[in-house]
């Protein structure tokens, strides 16, 4: 073997010994990551796809009218106010009324629409702020009253939905226990009212018992959760640098325990999810308050949904 050949052959073995340990280097071993944690964070996530493709889920949303005072006819004809599918309802199906911040419904003769399998013909409607709206049902379509400030509108669902068969799962980053972060609390006292927008343009005043403050890589960041008073649970609005990139540009959801006697609590970003909104265009999502949008990229939970809004 020549001189030149021996040169050769040991850079060939160099590159190869230098690029097995940059492999090595850029794709470390997990195997320190608990089993049992990861294998929660994946039953989490696989309740929420059930969830998600359930017949009653945001996957199921057909339409969303908004009522004007006085009448609103409803049904398939294209002559209604609120027009549903075509191929889903009658032409004529009756008539909503909003008196003030009244609501009441109509039923045409011969429609056989339904409440908790009791034939309707006229009754009033209480909106989702109850907490248990009355909904009505025709076939596969059912609908109630929603109220958002000062607007009233009719939710739409359709059981059988197009989206719930095409729905082909959700991208989620690597589960990493480093994005399962310990959060101190530190109360507002008194408890704050905050400034959250939503995708109608307008702001409501939410409330919100304290900030959360956690570092991530040797940056300290606040949060501000949603929650009322005494509340176990606490719901947090954010985005981060990957919004509108990577994940849905109007921010991630996620909830979270009350602090507890030590003042701290987790926050879990492998559990951070997509809002409705990311399914529907039919959704009223609120967004991200600014002091909610955090400078830095959350590689963990739910990516943006392909076939998204």
């Amino acid at each position: 073997m020549n001189s030149w050949t021996f040169n050769n052959n040991y850079i060939l073995f160099f590159f190869i010994l230098l690029l097995t340990f940059t492999t090595c280097q850029k794709t470390p071993s997990r195997t320190d990551v608990d089993p049992e944690y990861v294998t929660a964070v994946q039953e989490w996530h696989s309740n929420r796809i059930k969830a998600l493709t359930a017949p009653d889920s945001w996957l199921s949303l057909a339409g969303l009218f908004w009522l004007k005072q006085g009448e609103n006819r409803f049904g398939s004809h294209r002559s209604n106010d609120f027009v549903f599918p075509n191929d889903k309802a009658p032409e004529f199906m009756g008539l909503f009324f909003l008196e003030d911040d009244r609501v009441r419904v109509k039923i045409n003769k011969g429609v056989n629409v339904t409440a908790k399998d009791t034939p309707v013909t006229e009754m009033p409607l209480q909106s989702d702020e109850t907490g248990d709206p009355p909904i009505l049902s025709w076939g596969t379509l059912s609908w109630y009253i929603i109220k958002r400030g000062d607007k009233y509108g009719v939710r739409l669902r359709d059981s059988e939905h197009p989206r719930l068969k095409e729905f082909k799962g959700i991208k989620t980053y690597p589960i990493d226990p480093e994005w399962r972060v310990t959060a101190r609390f530190e109360p507002y006292d008194p408890p704050r009212q905050i400034n959250v927008p939503n995708v109608l343009g307008t702001i409501s005043e939410e409330p919100s018992p304290g900030a959360l403050v956690f570092d991530i890589k040797g940056k300290t960041y606040r949060l501000d959760p949603v929650a009322e008073p005494g509340a176990k649970r606490y719901f947090i609005i954010f985005a981060d640098e990957t919004s509108g990139r990577e994940t849905y540009d109007a921010g991630r959801f996620l909830y979270i325990d009350a602090p507890g006697e030590d003042g701290t609590t987790i926050i879990d970003f492998n559990k951070a999810y997509n809002p409705p909104c990311a399914f529907s265009p039919f959704a009223t999502c609120p967004l991200p308050p600014s002091q909610n949008r955090l400078a830095v990229k959350i590689t963990a939970g739910e990516k943006n949904y392909e076939s998204g809004h």
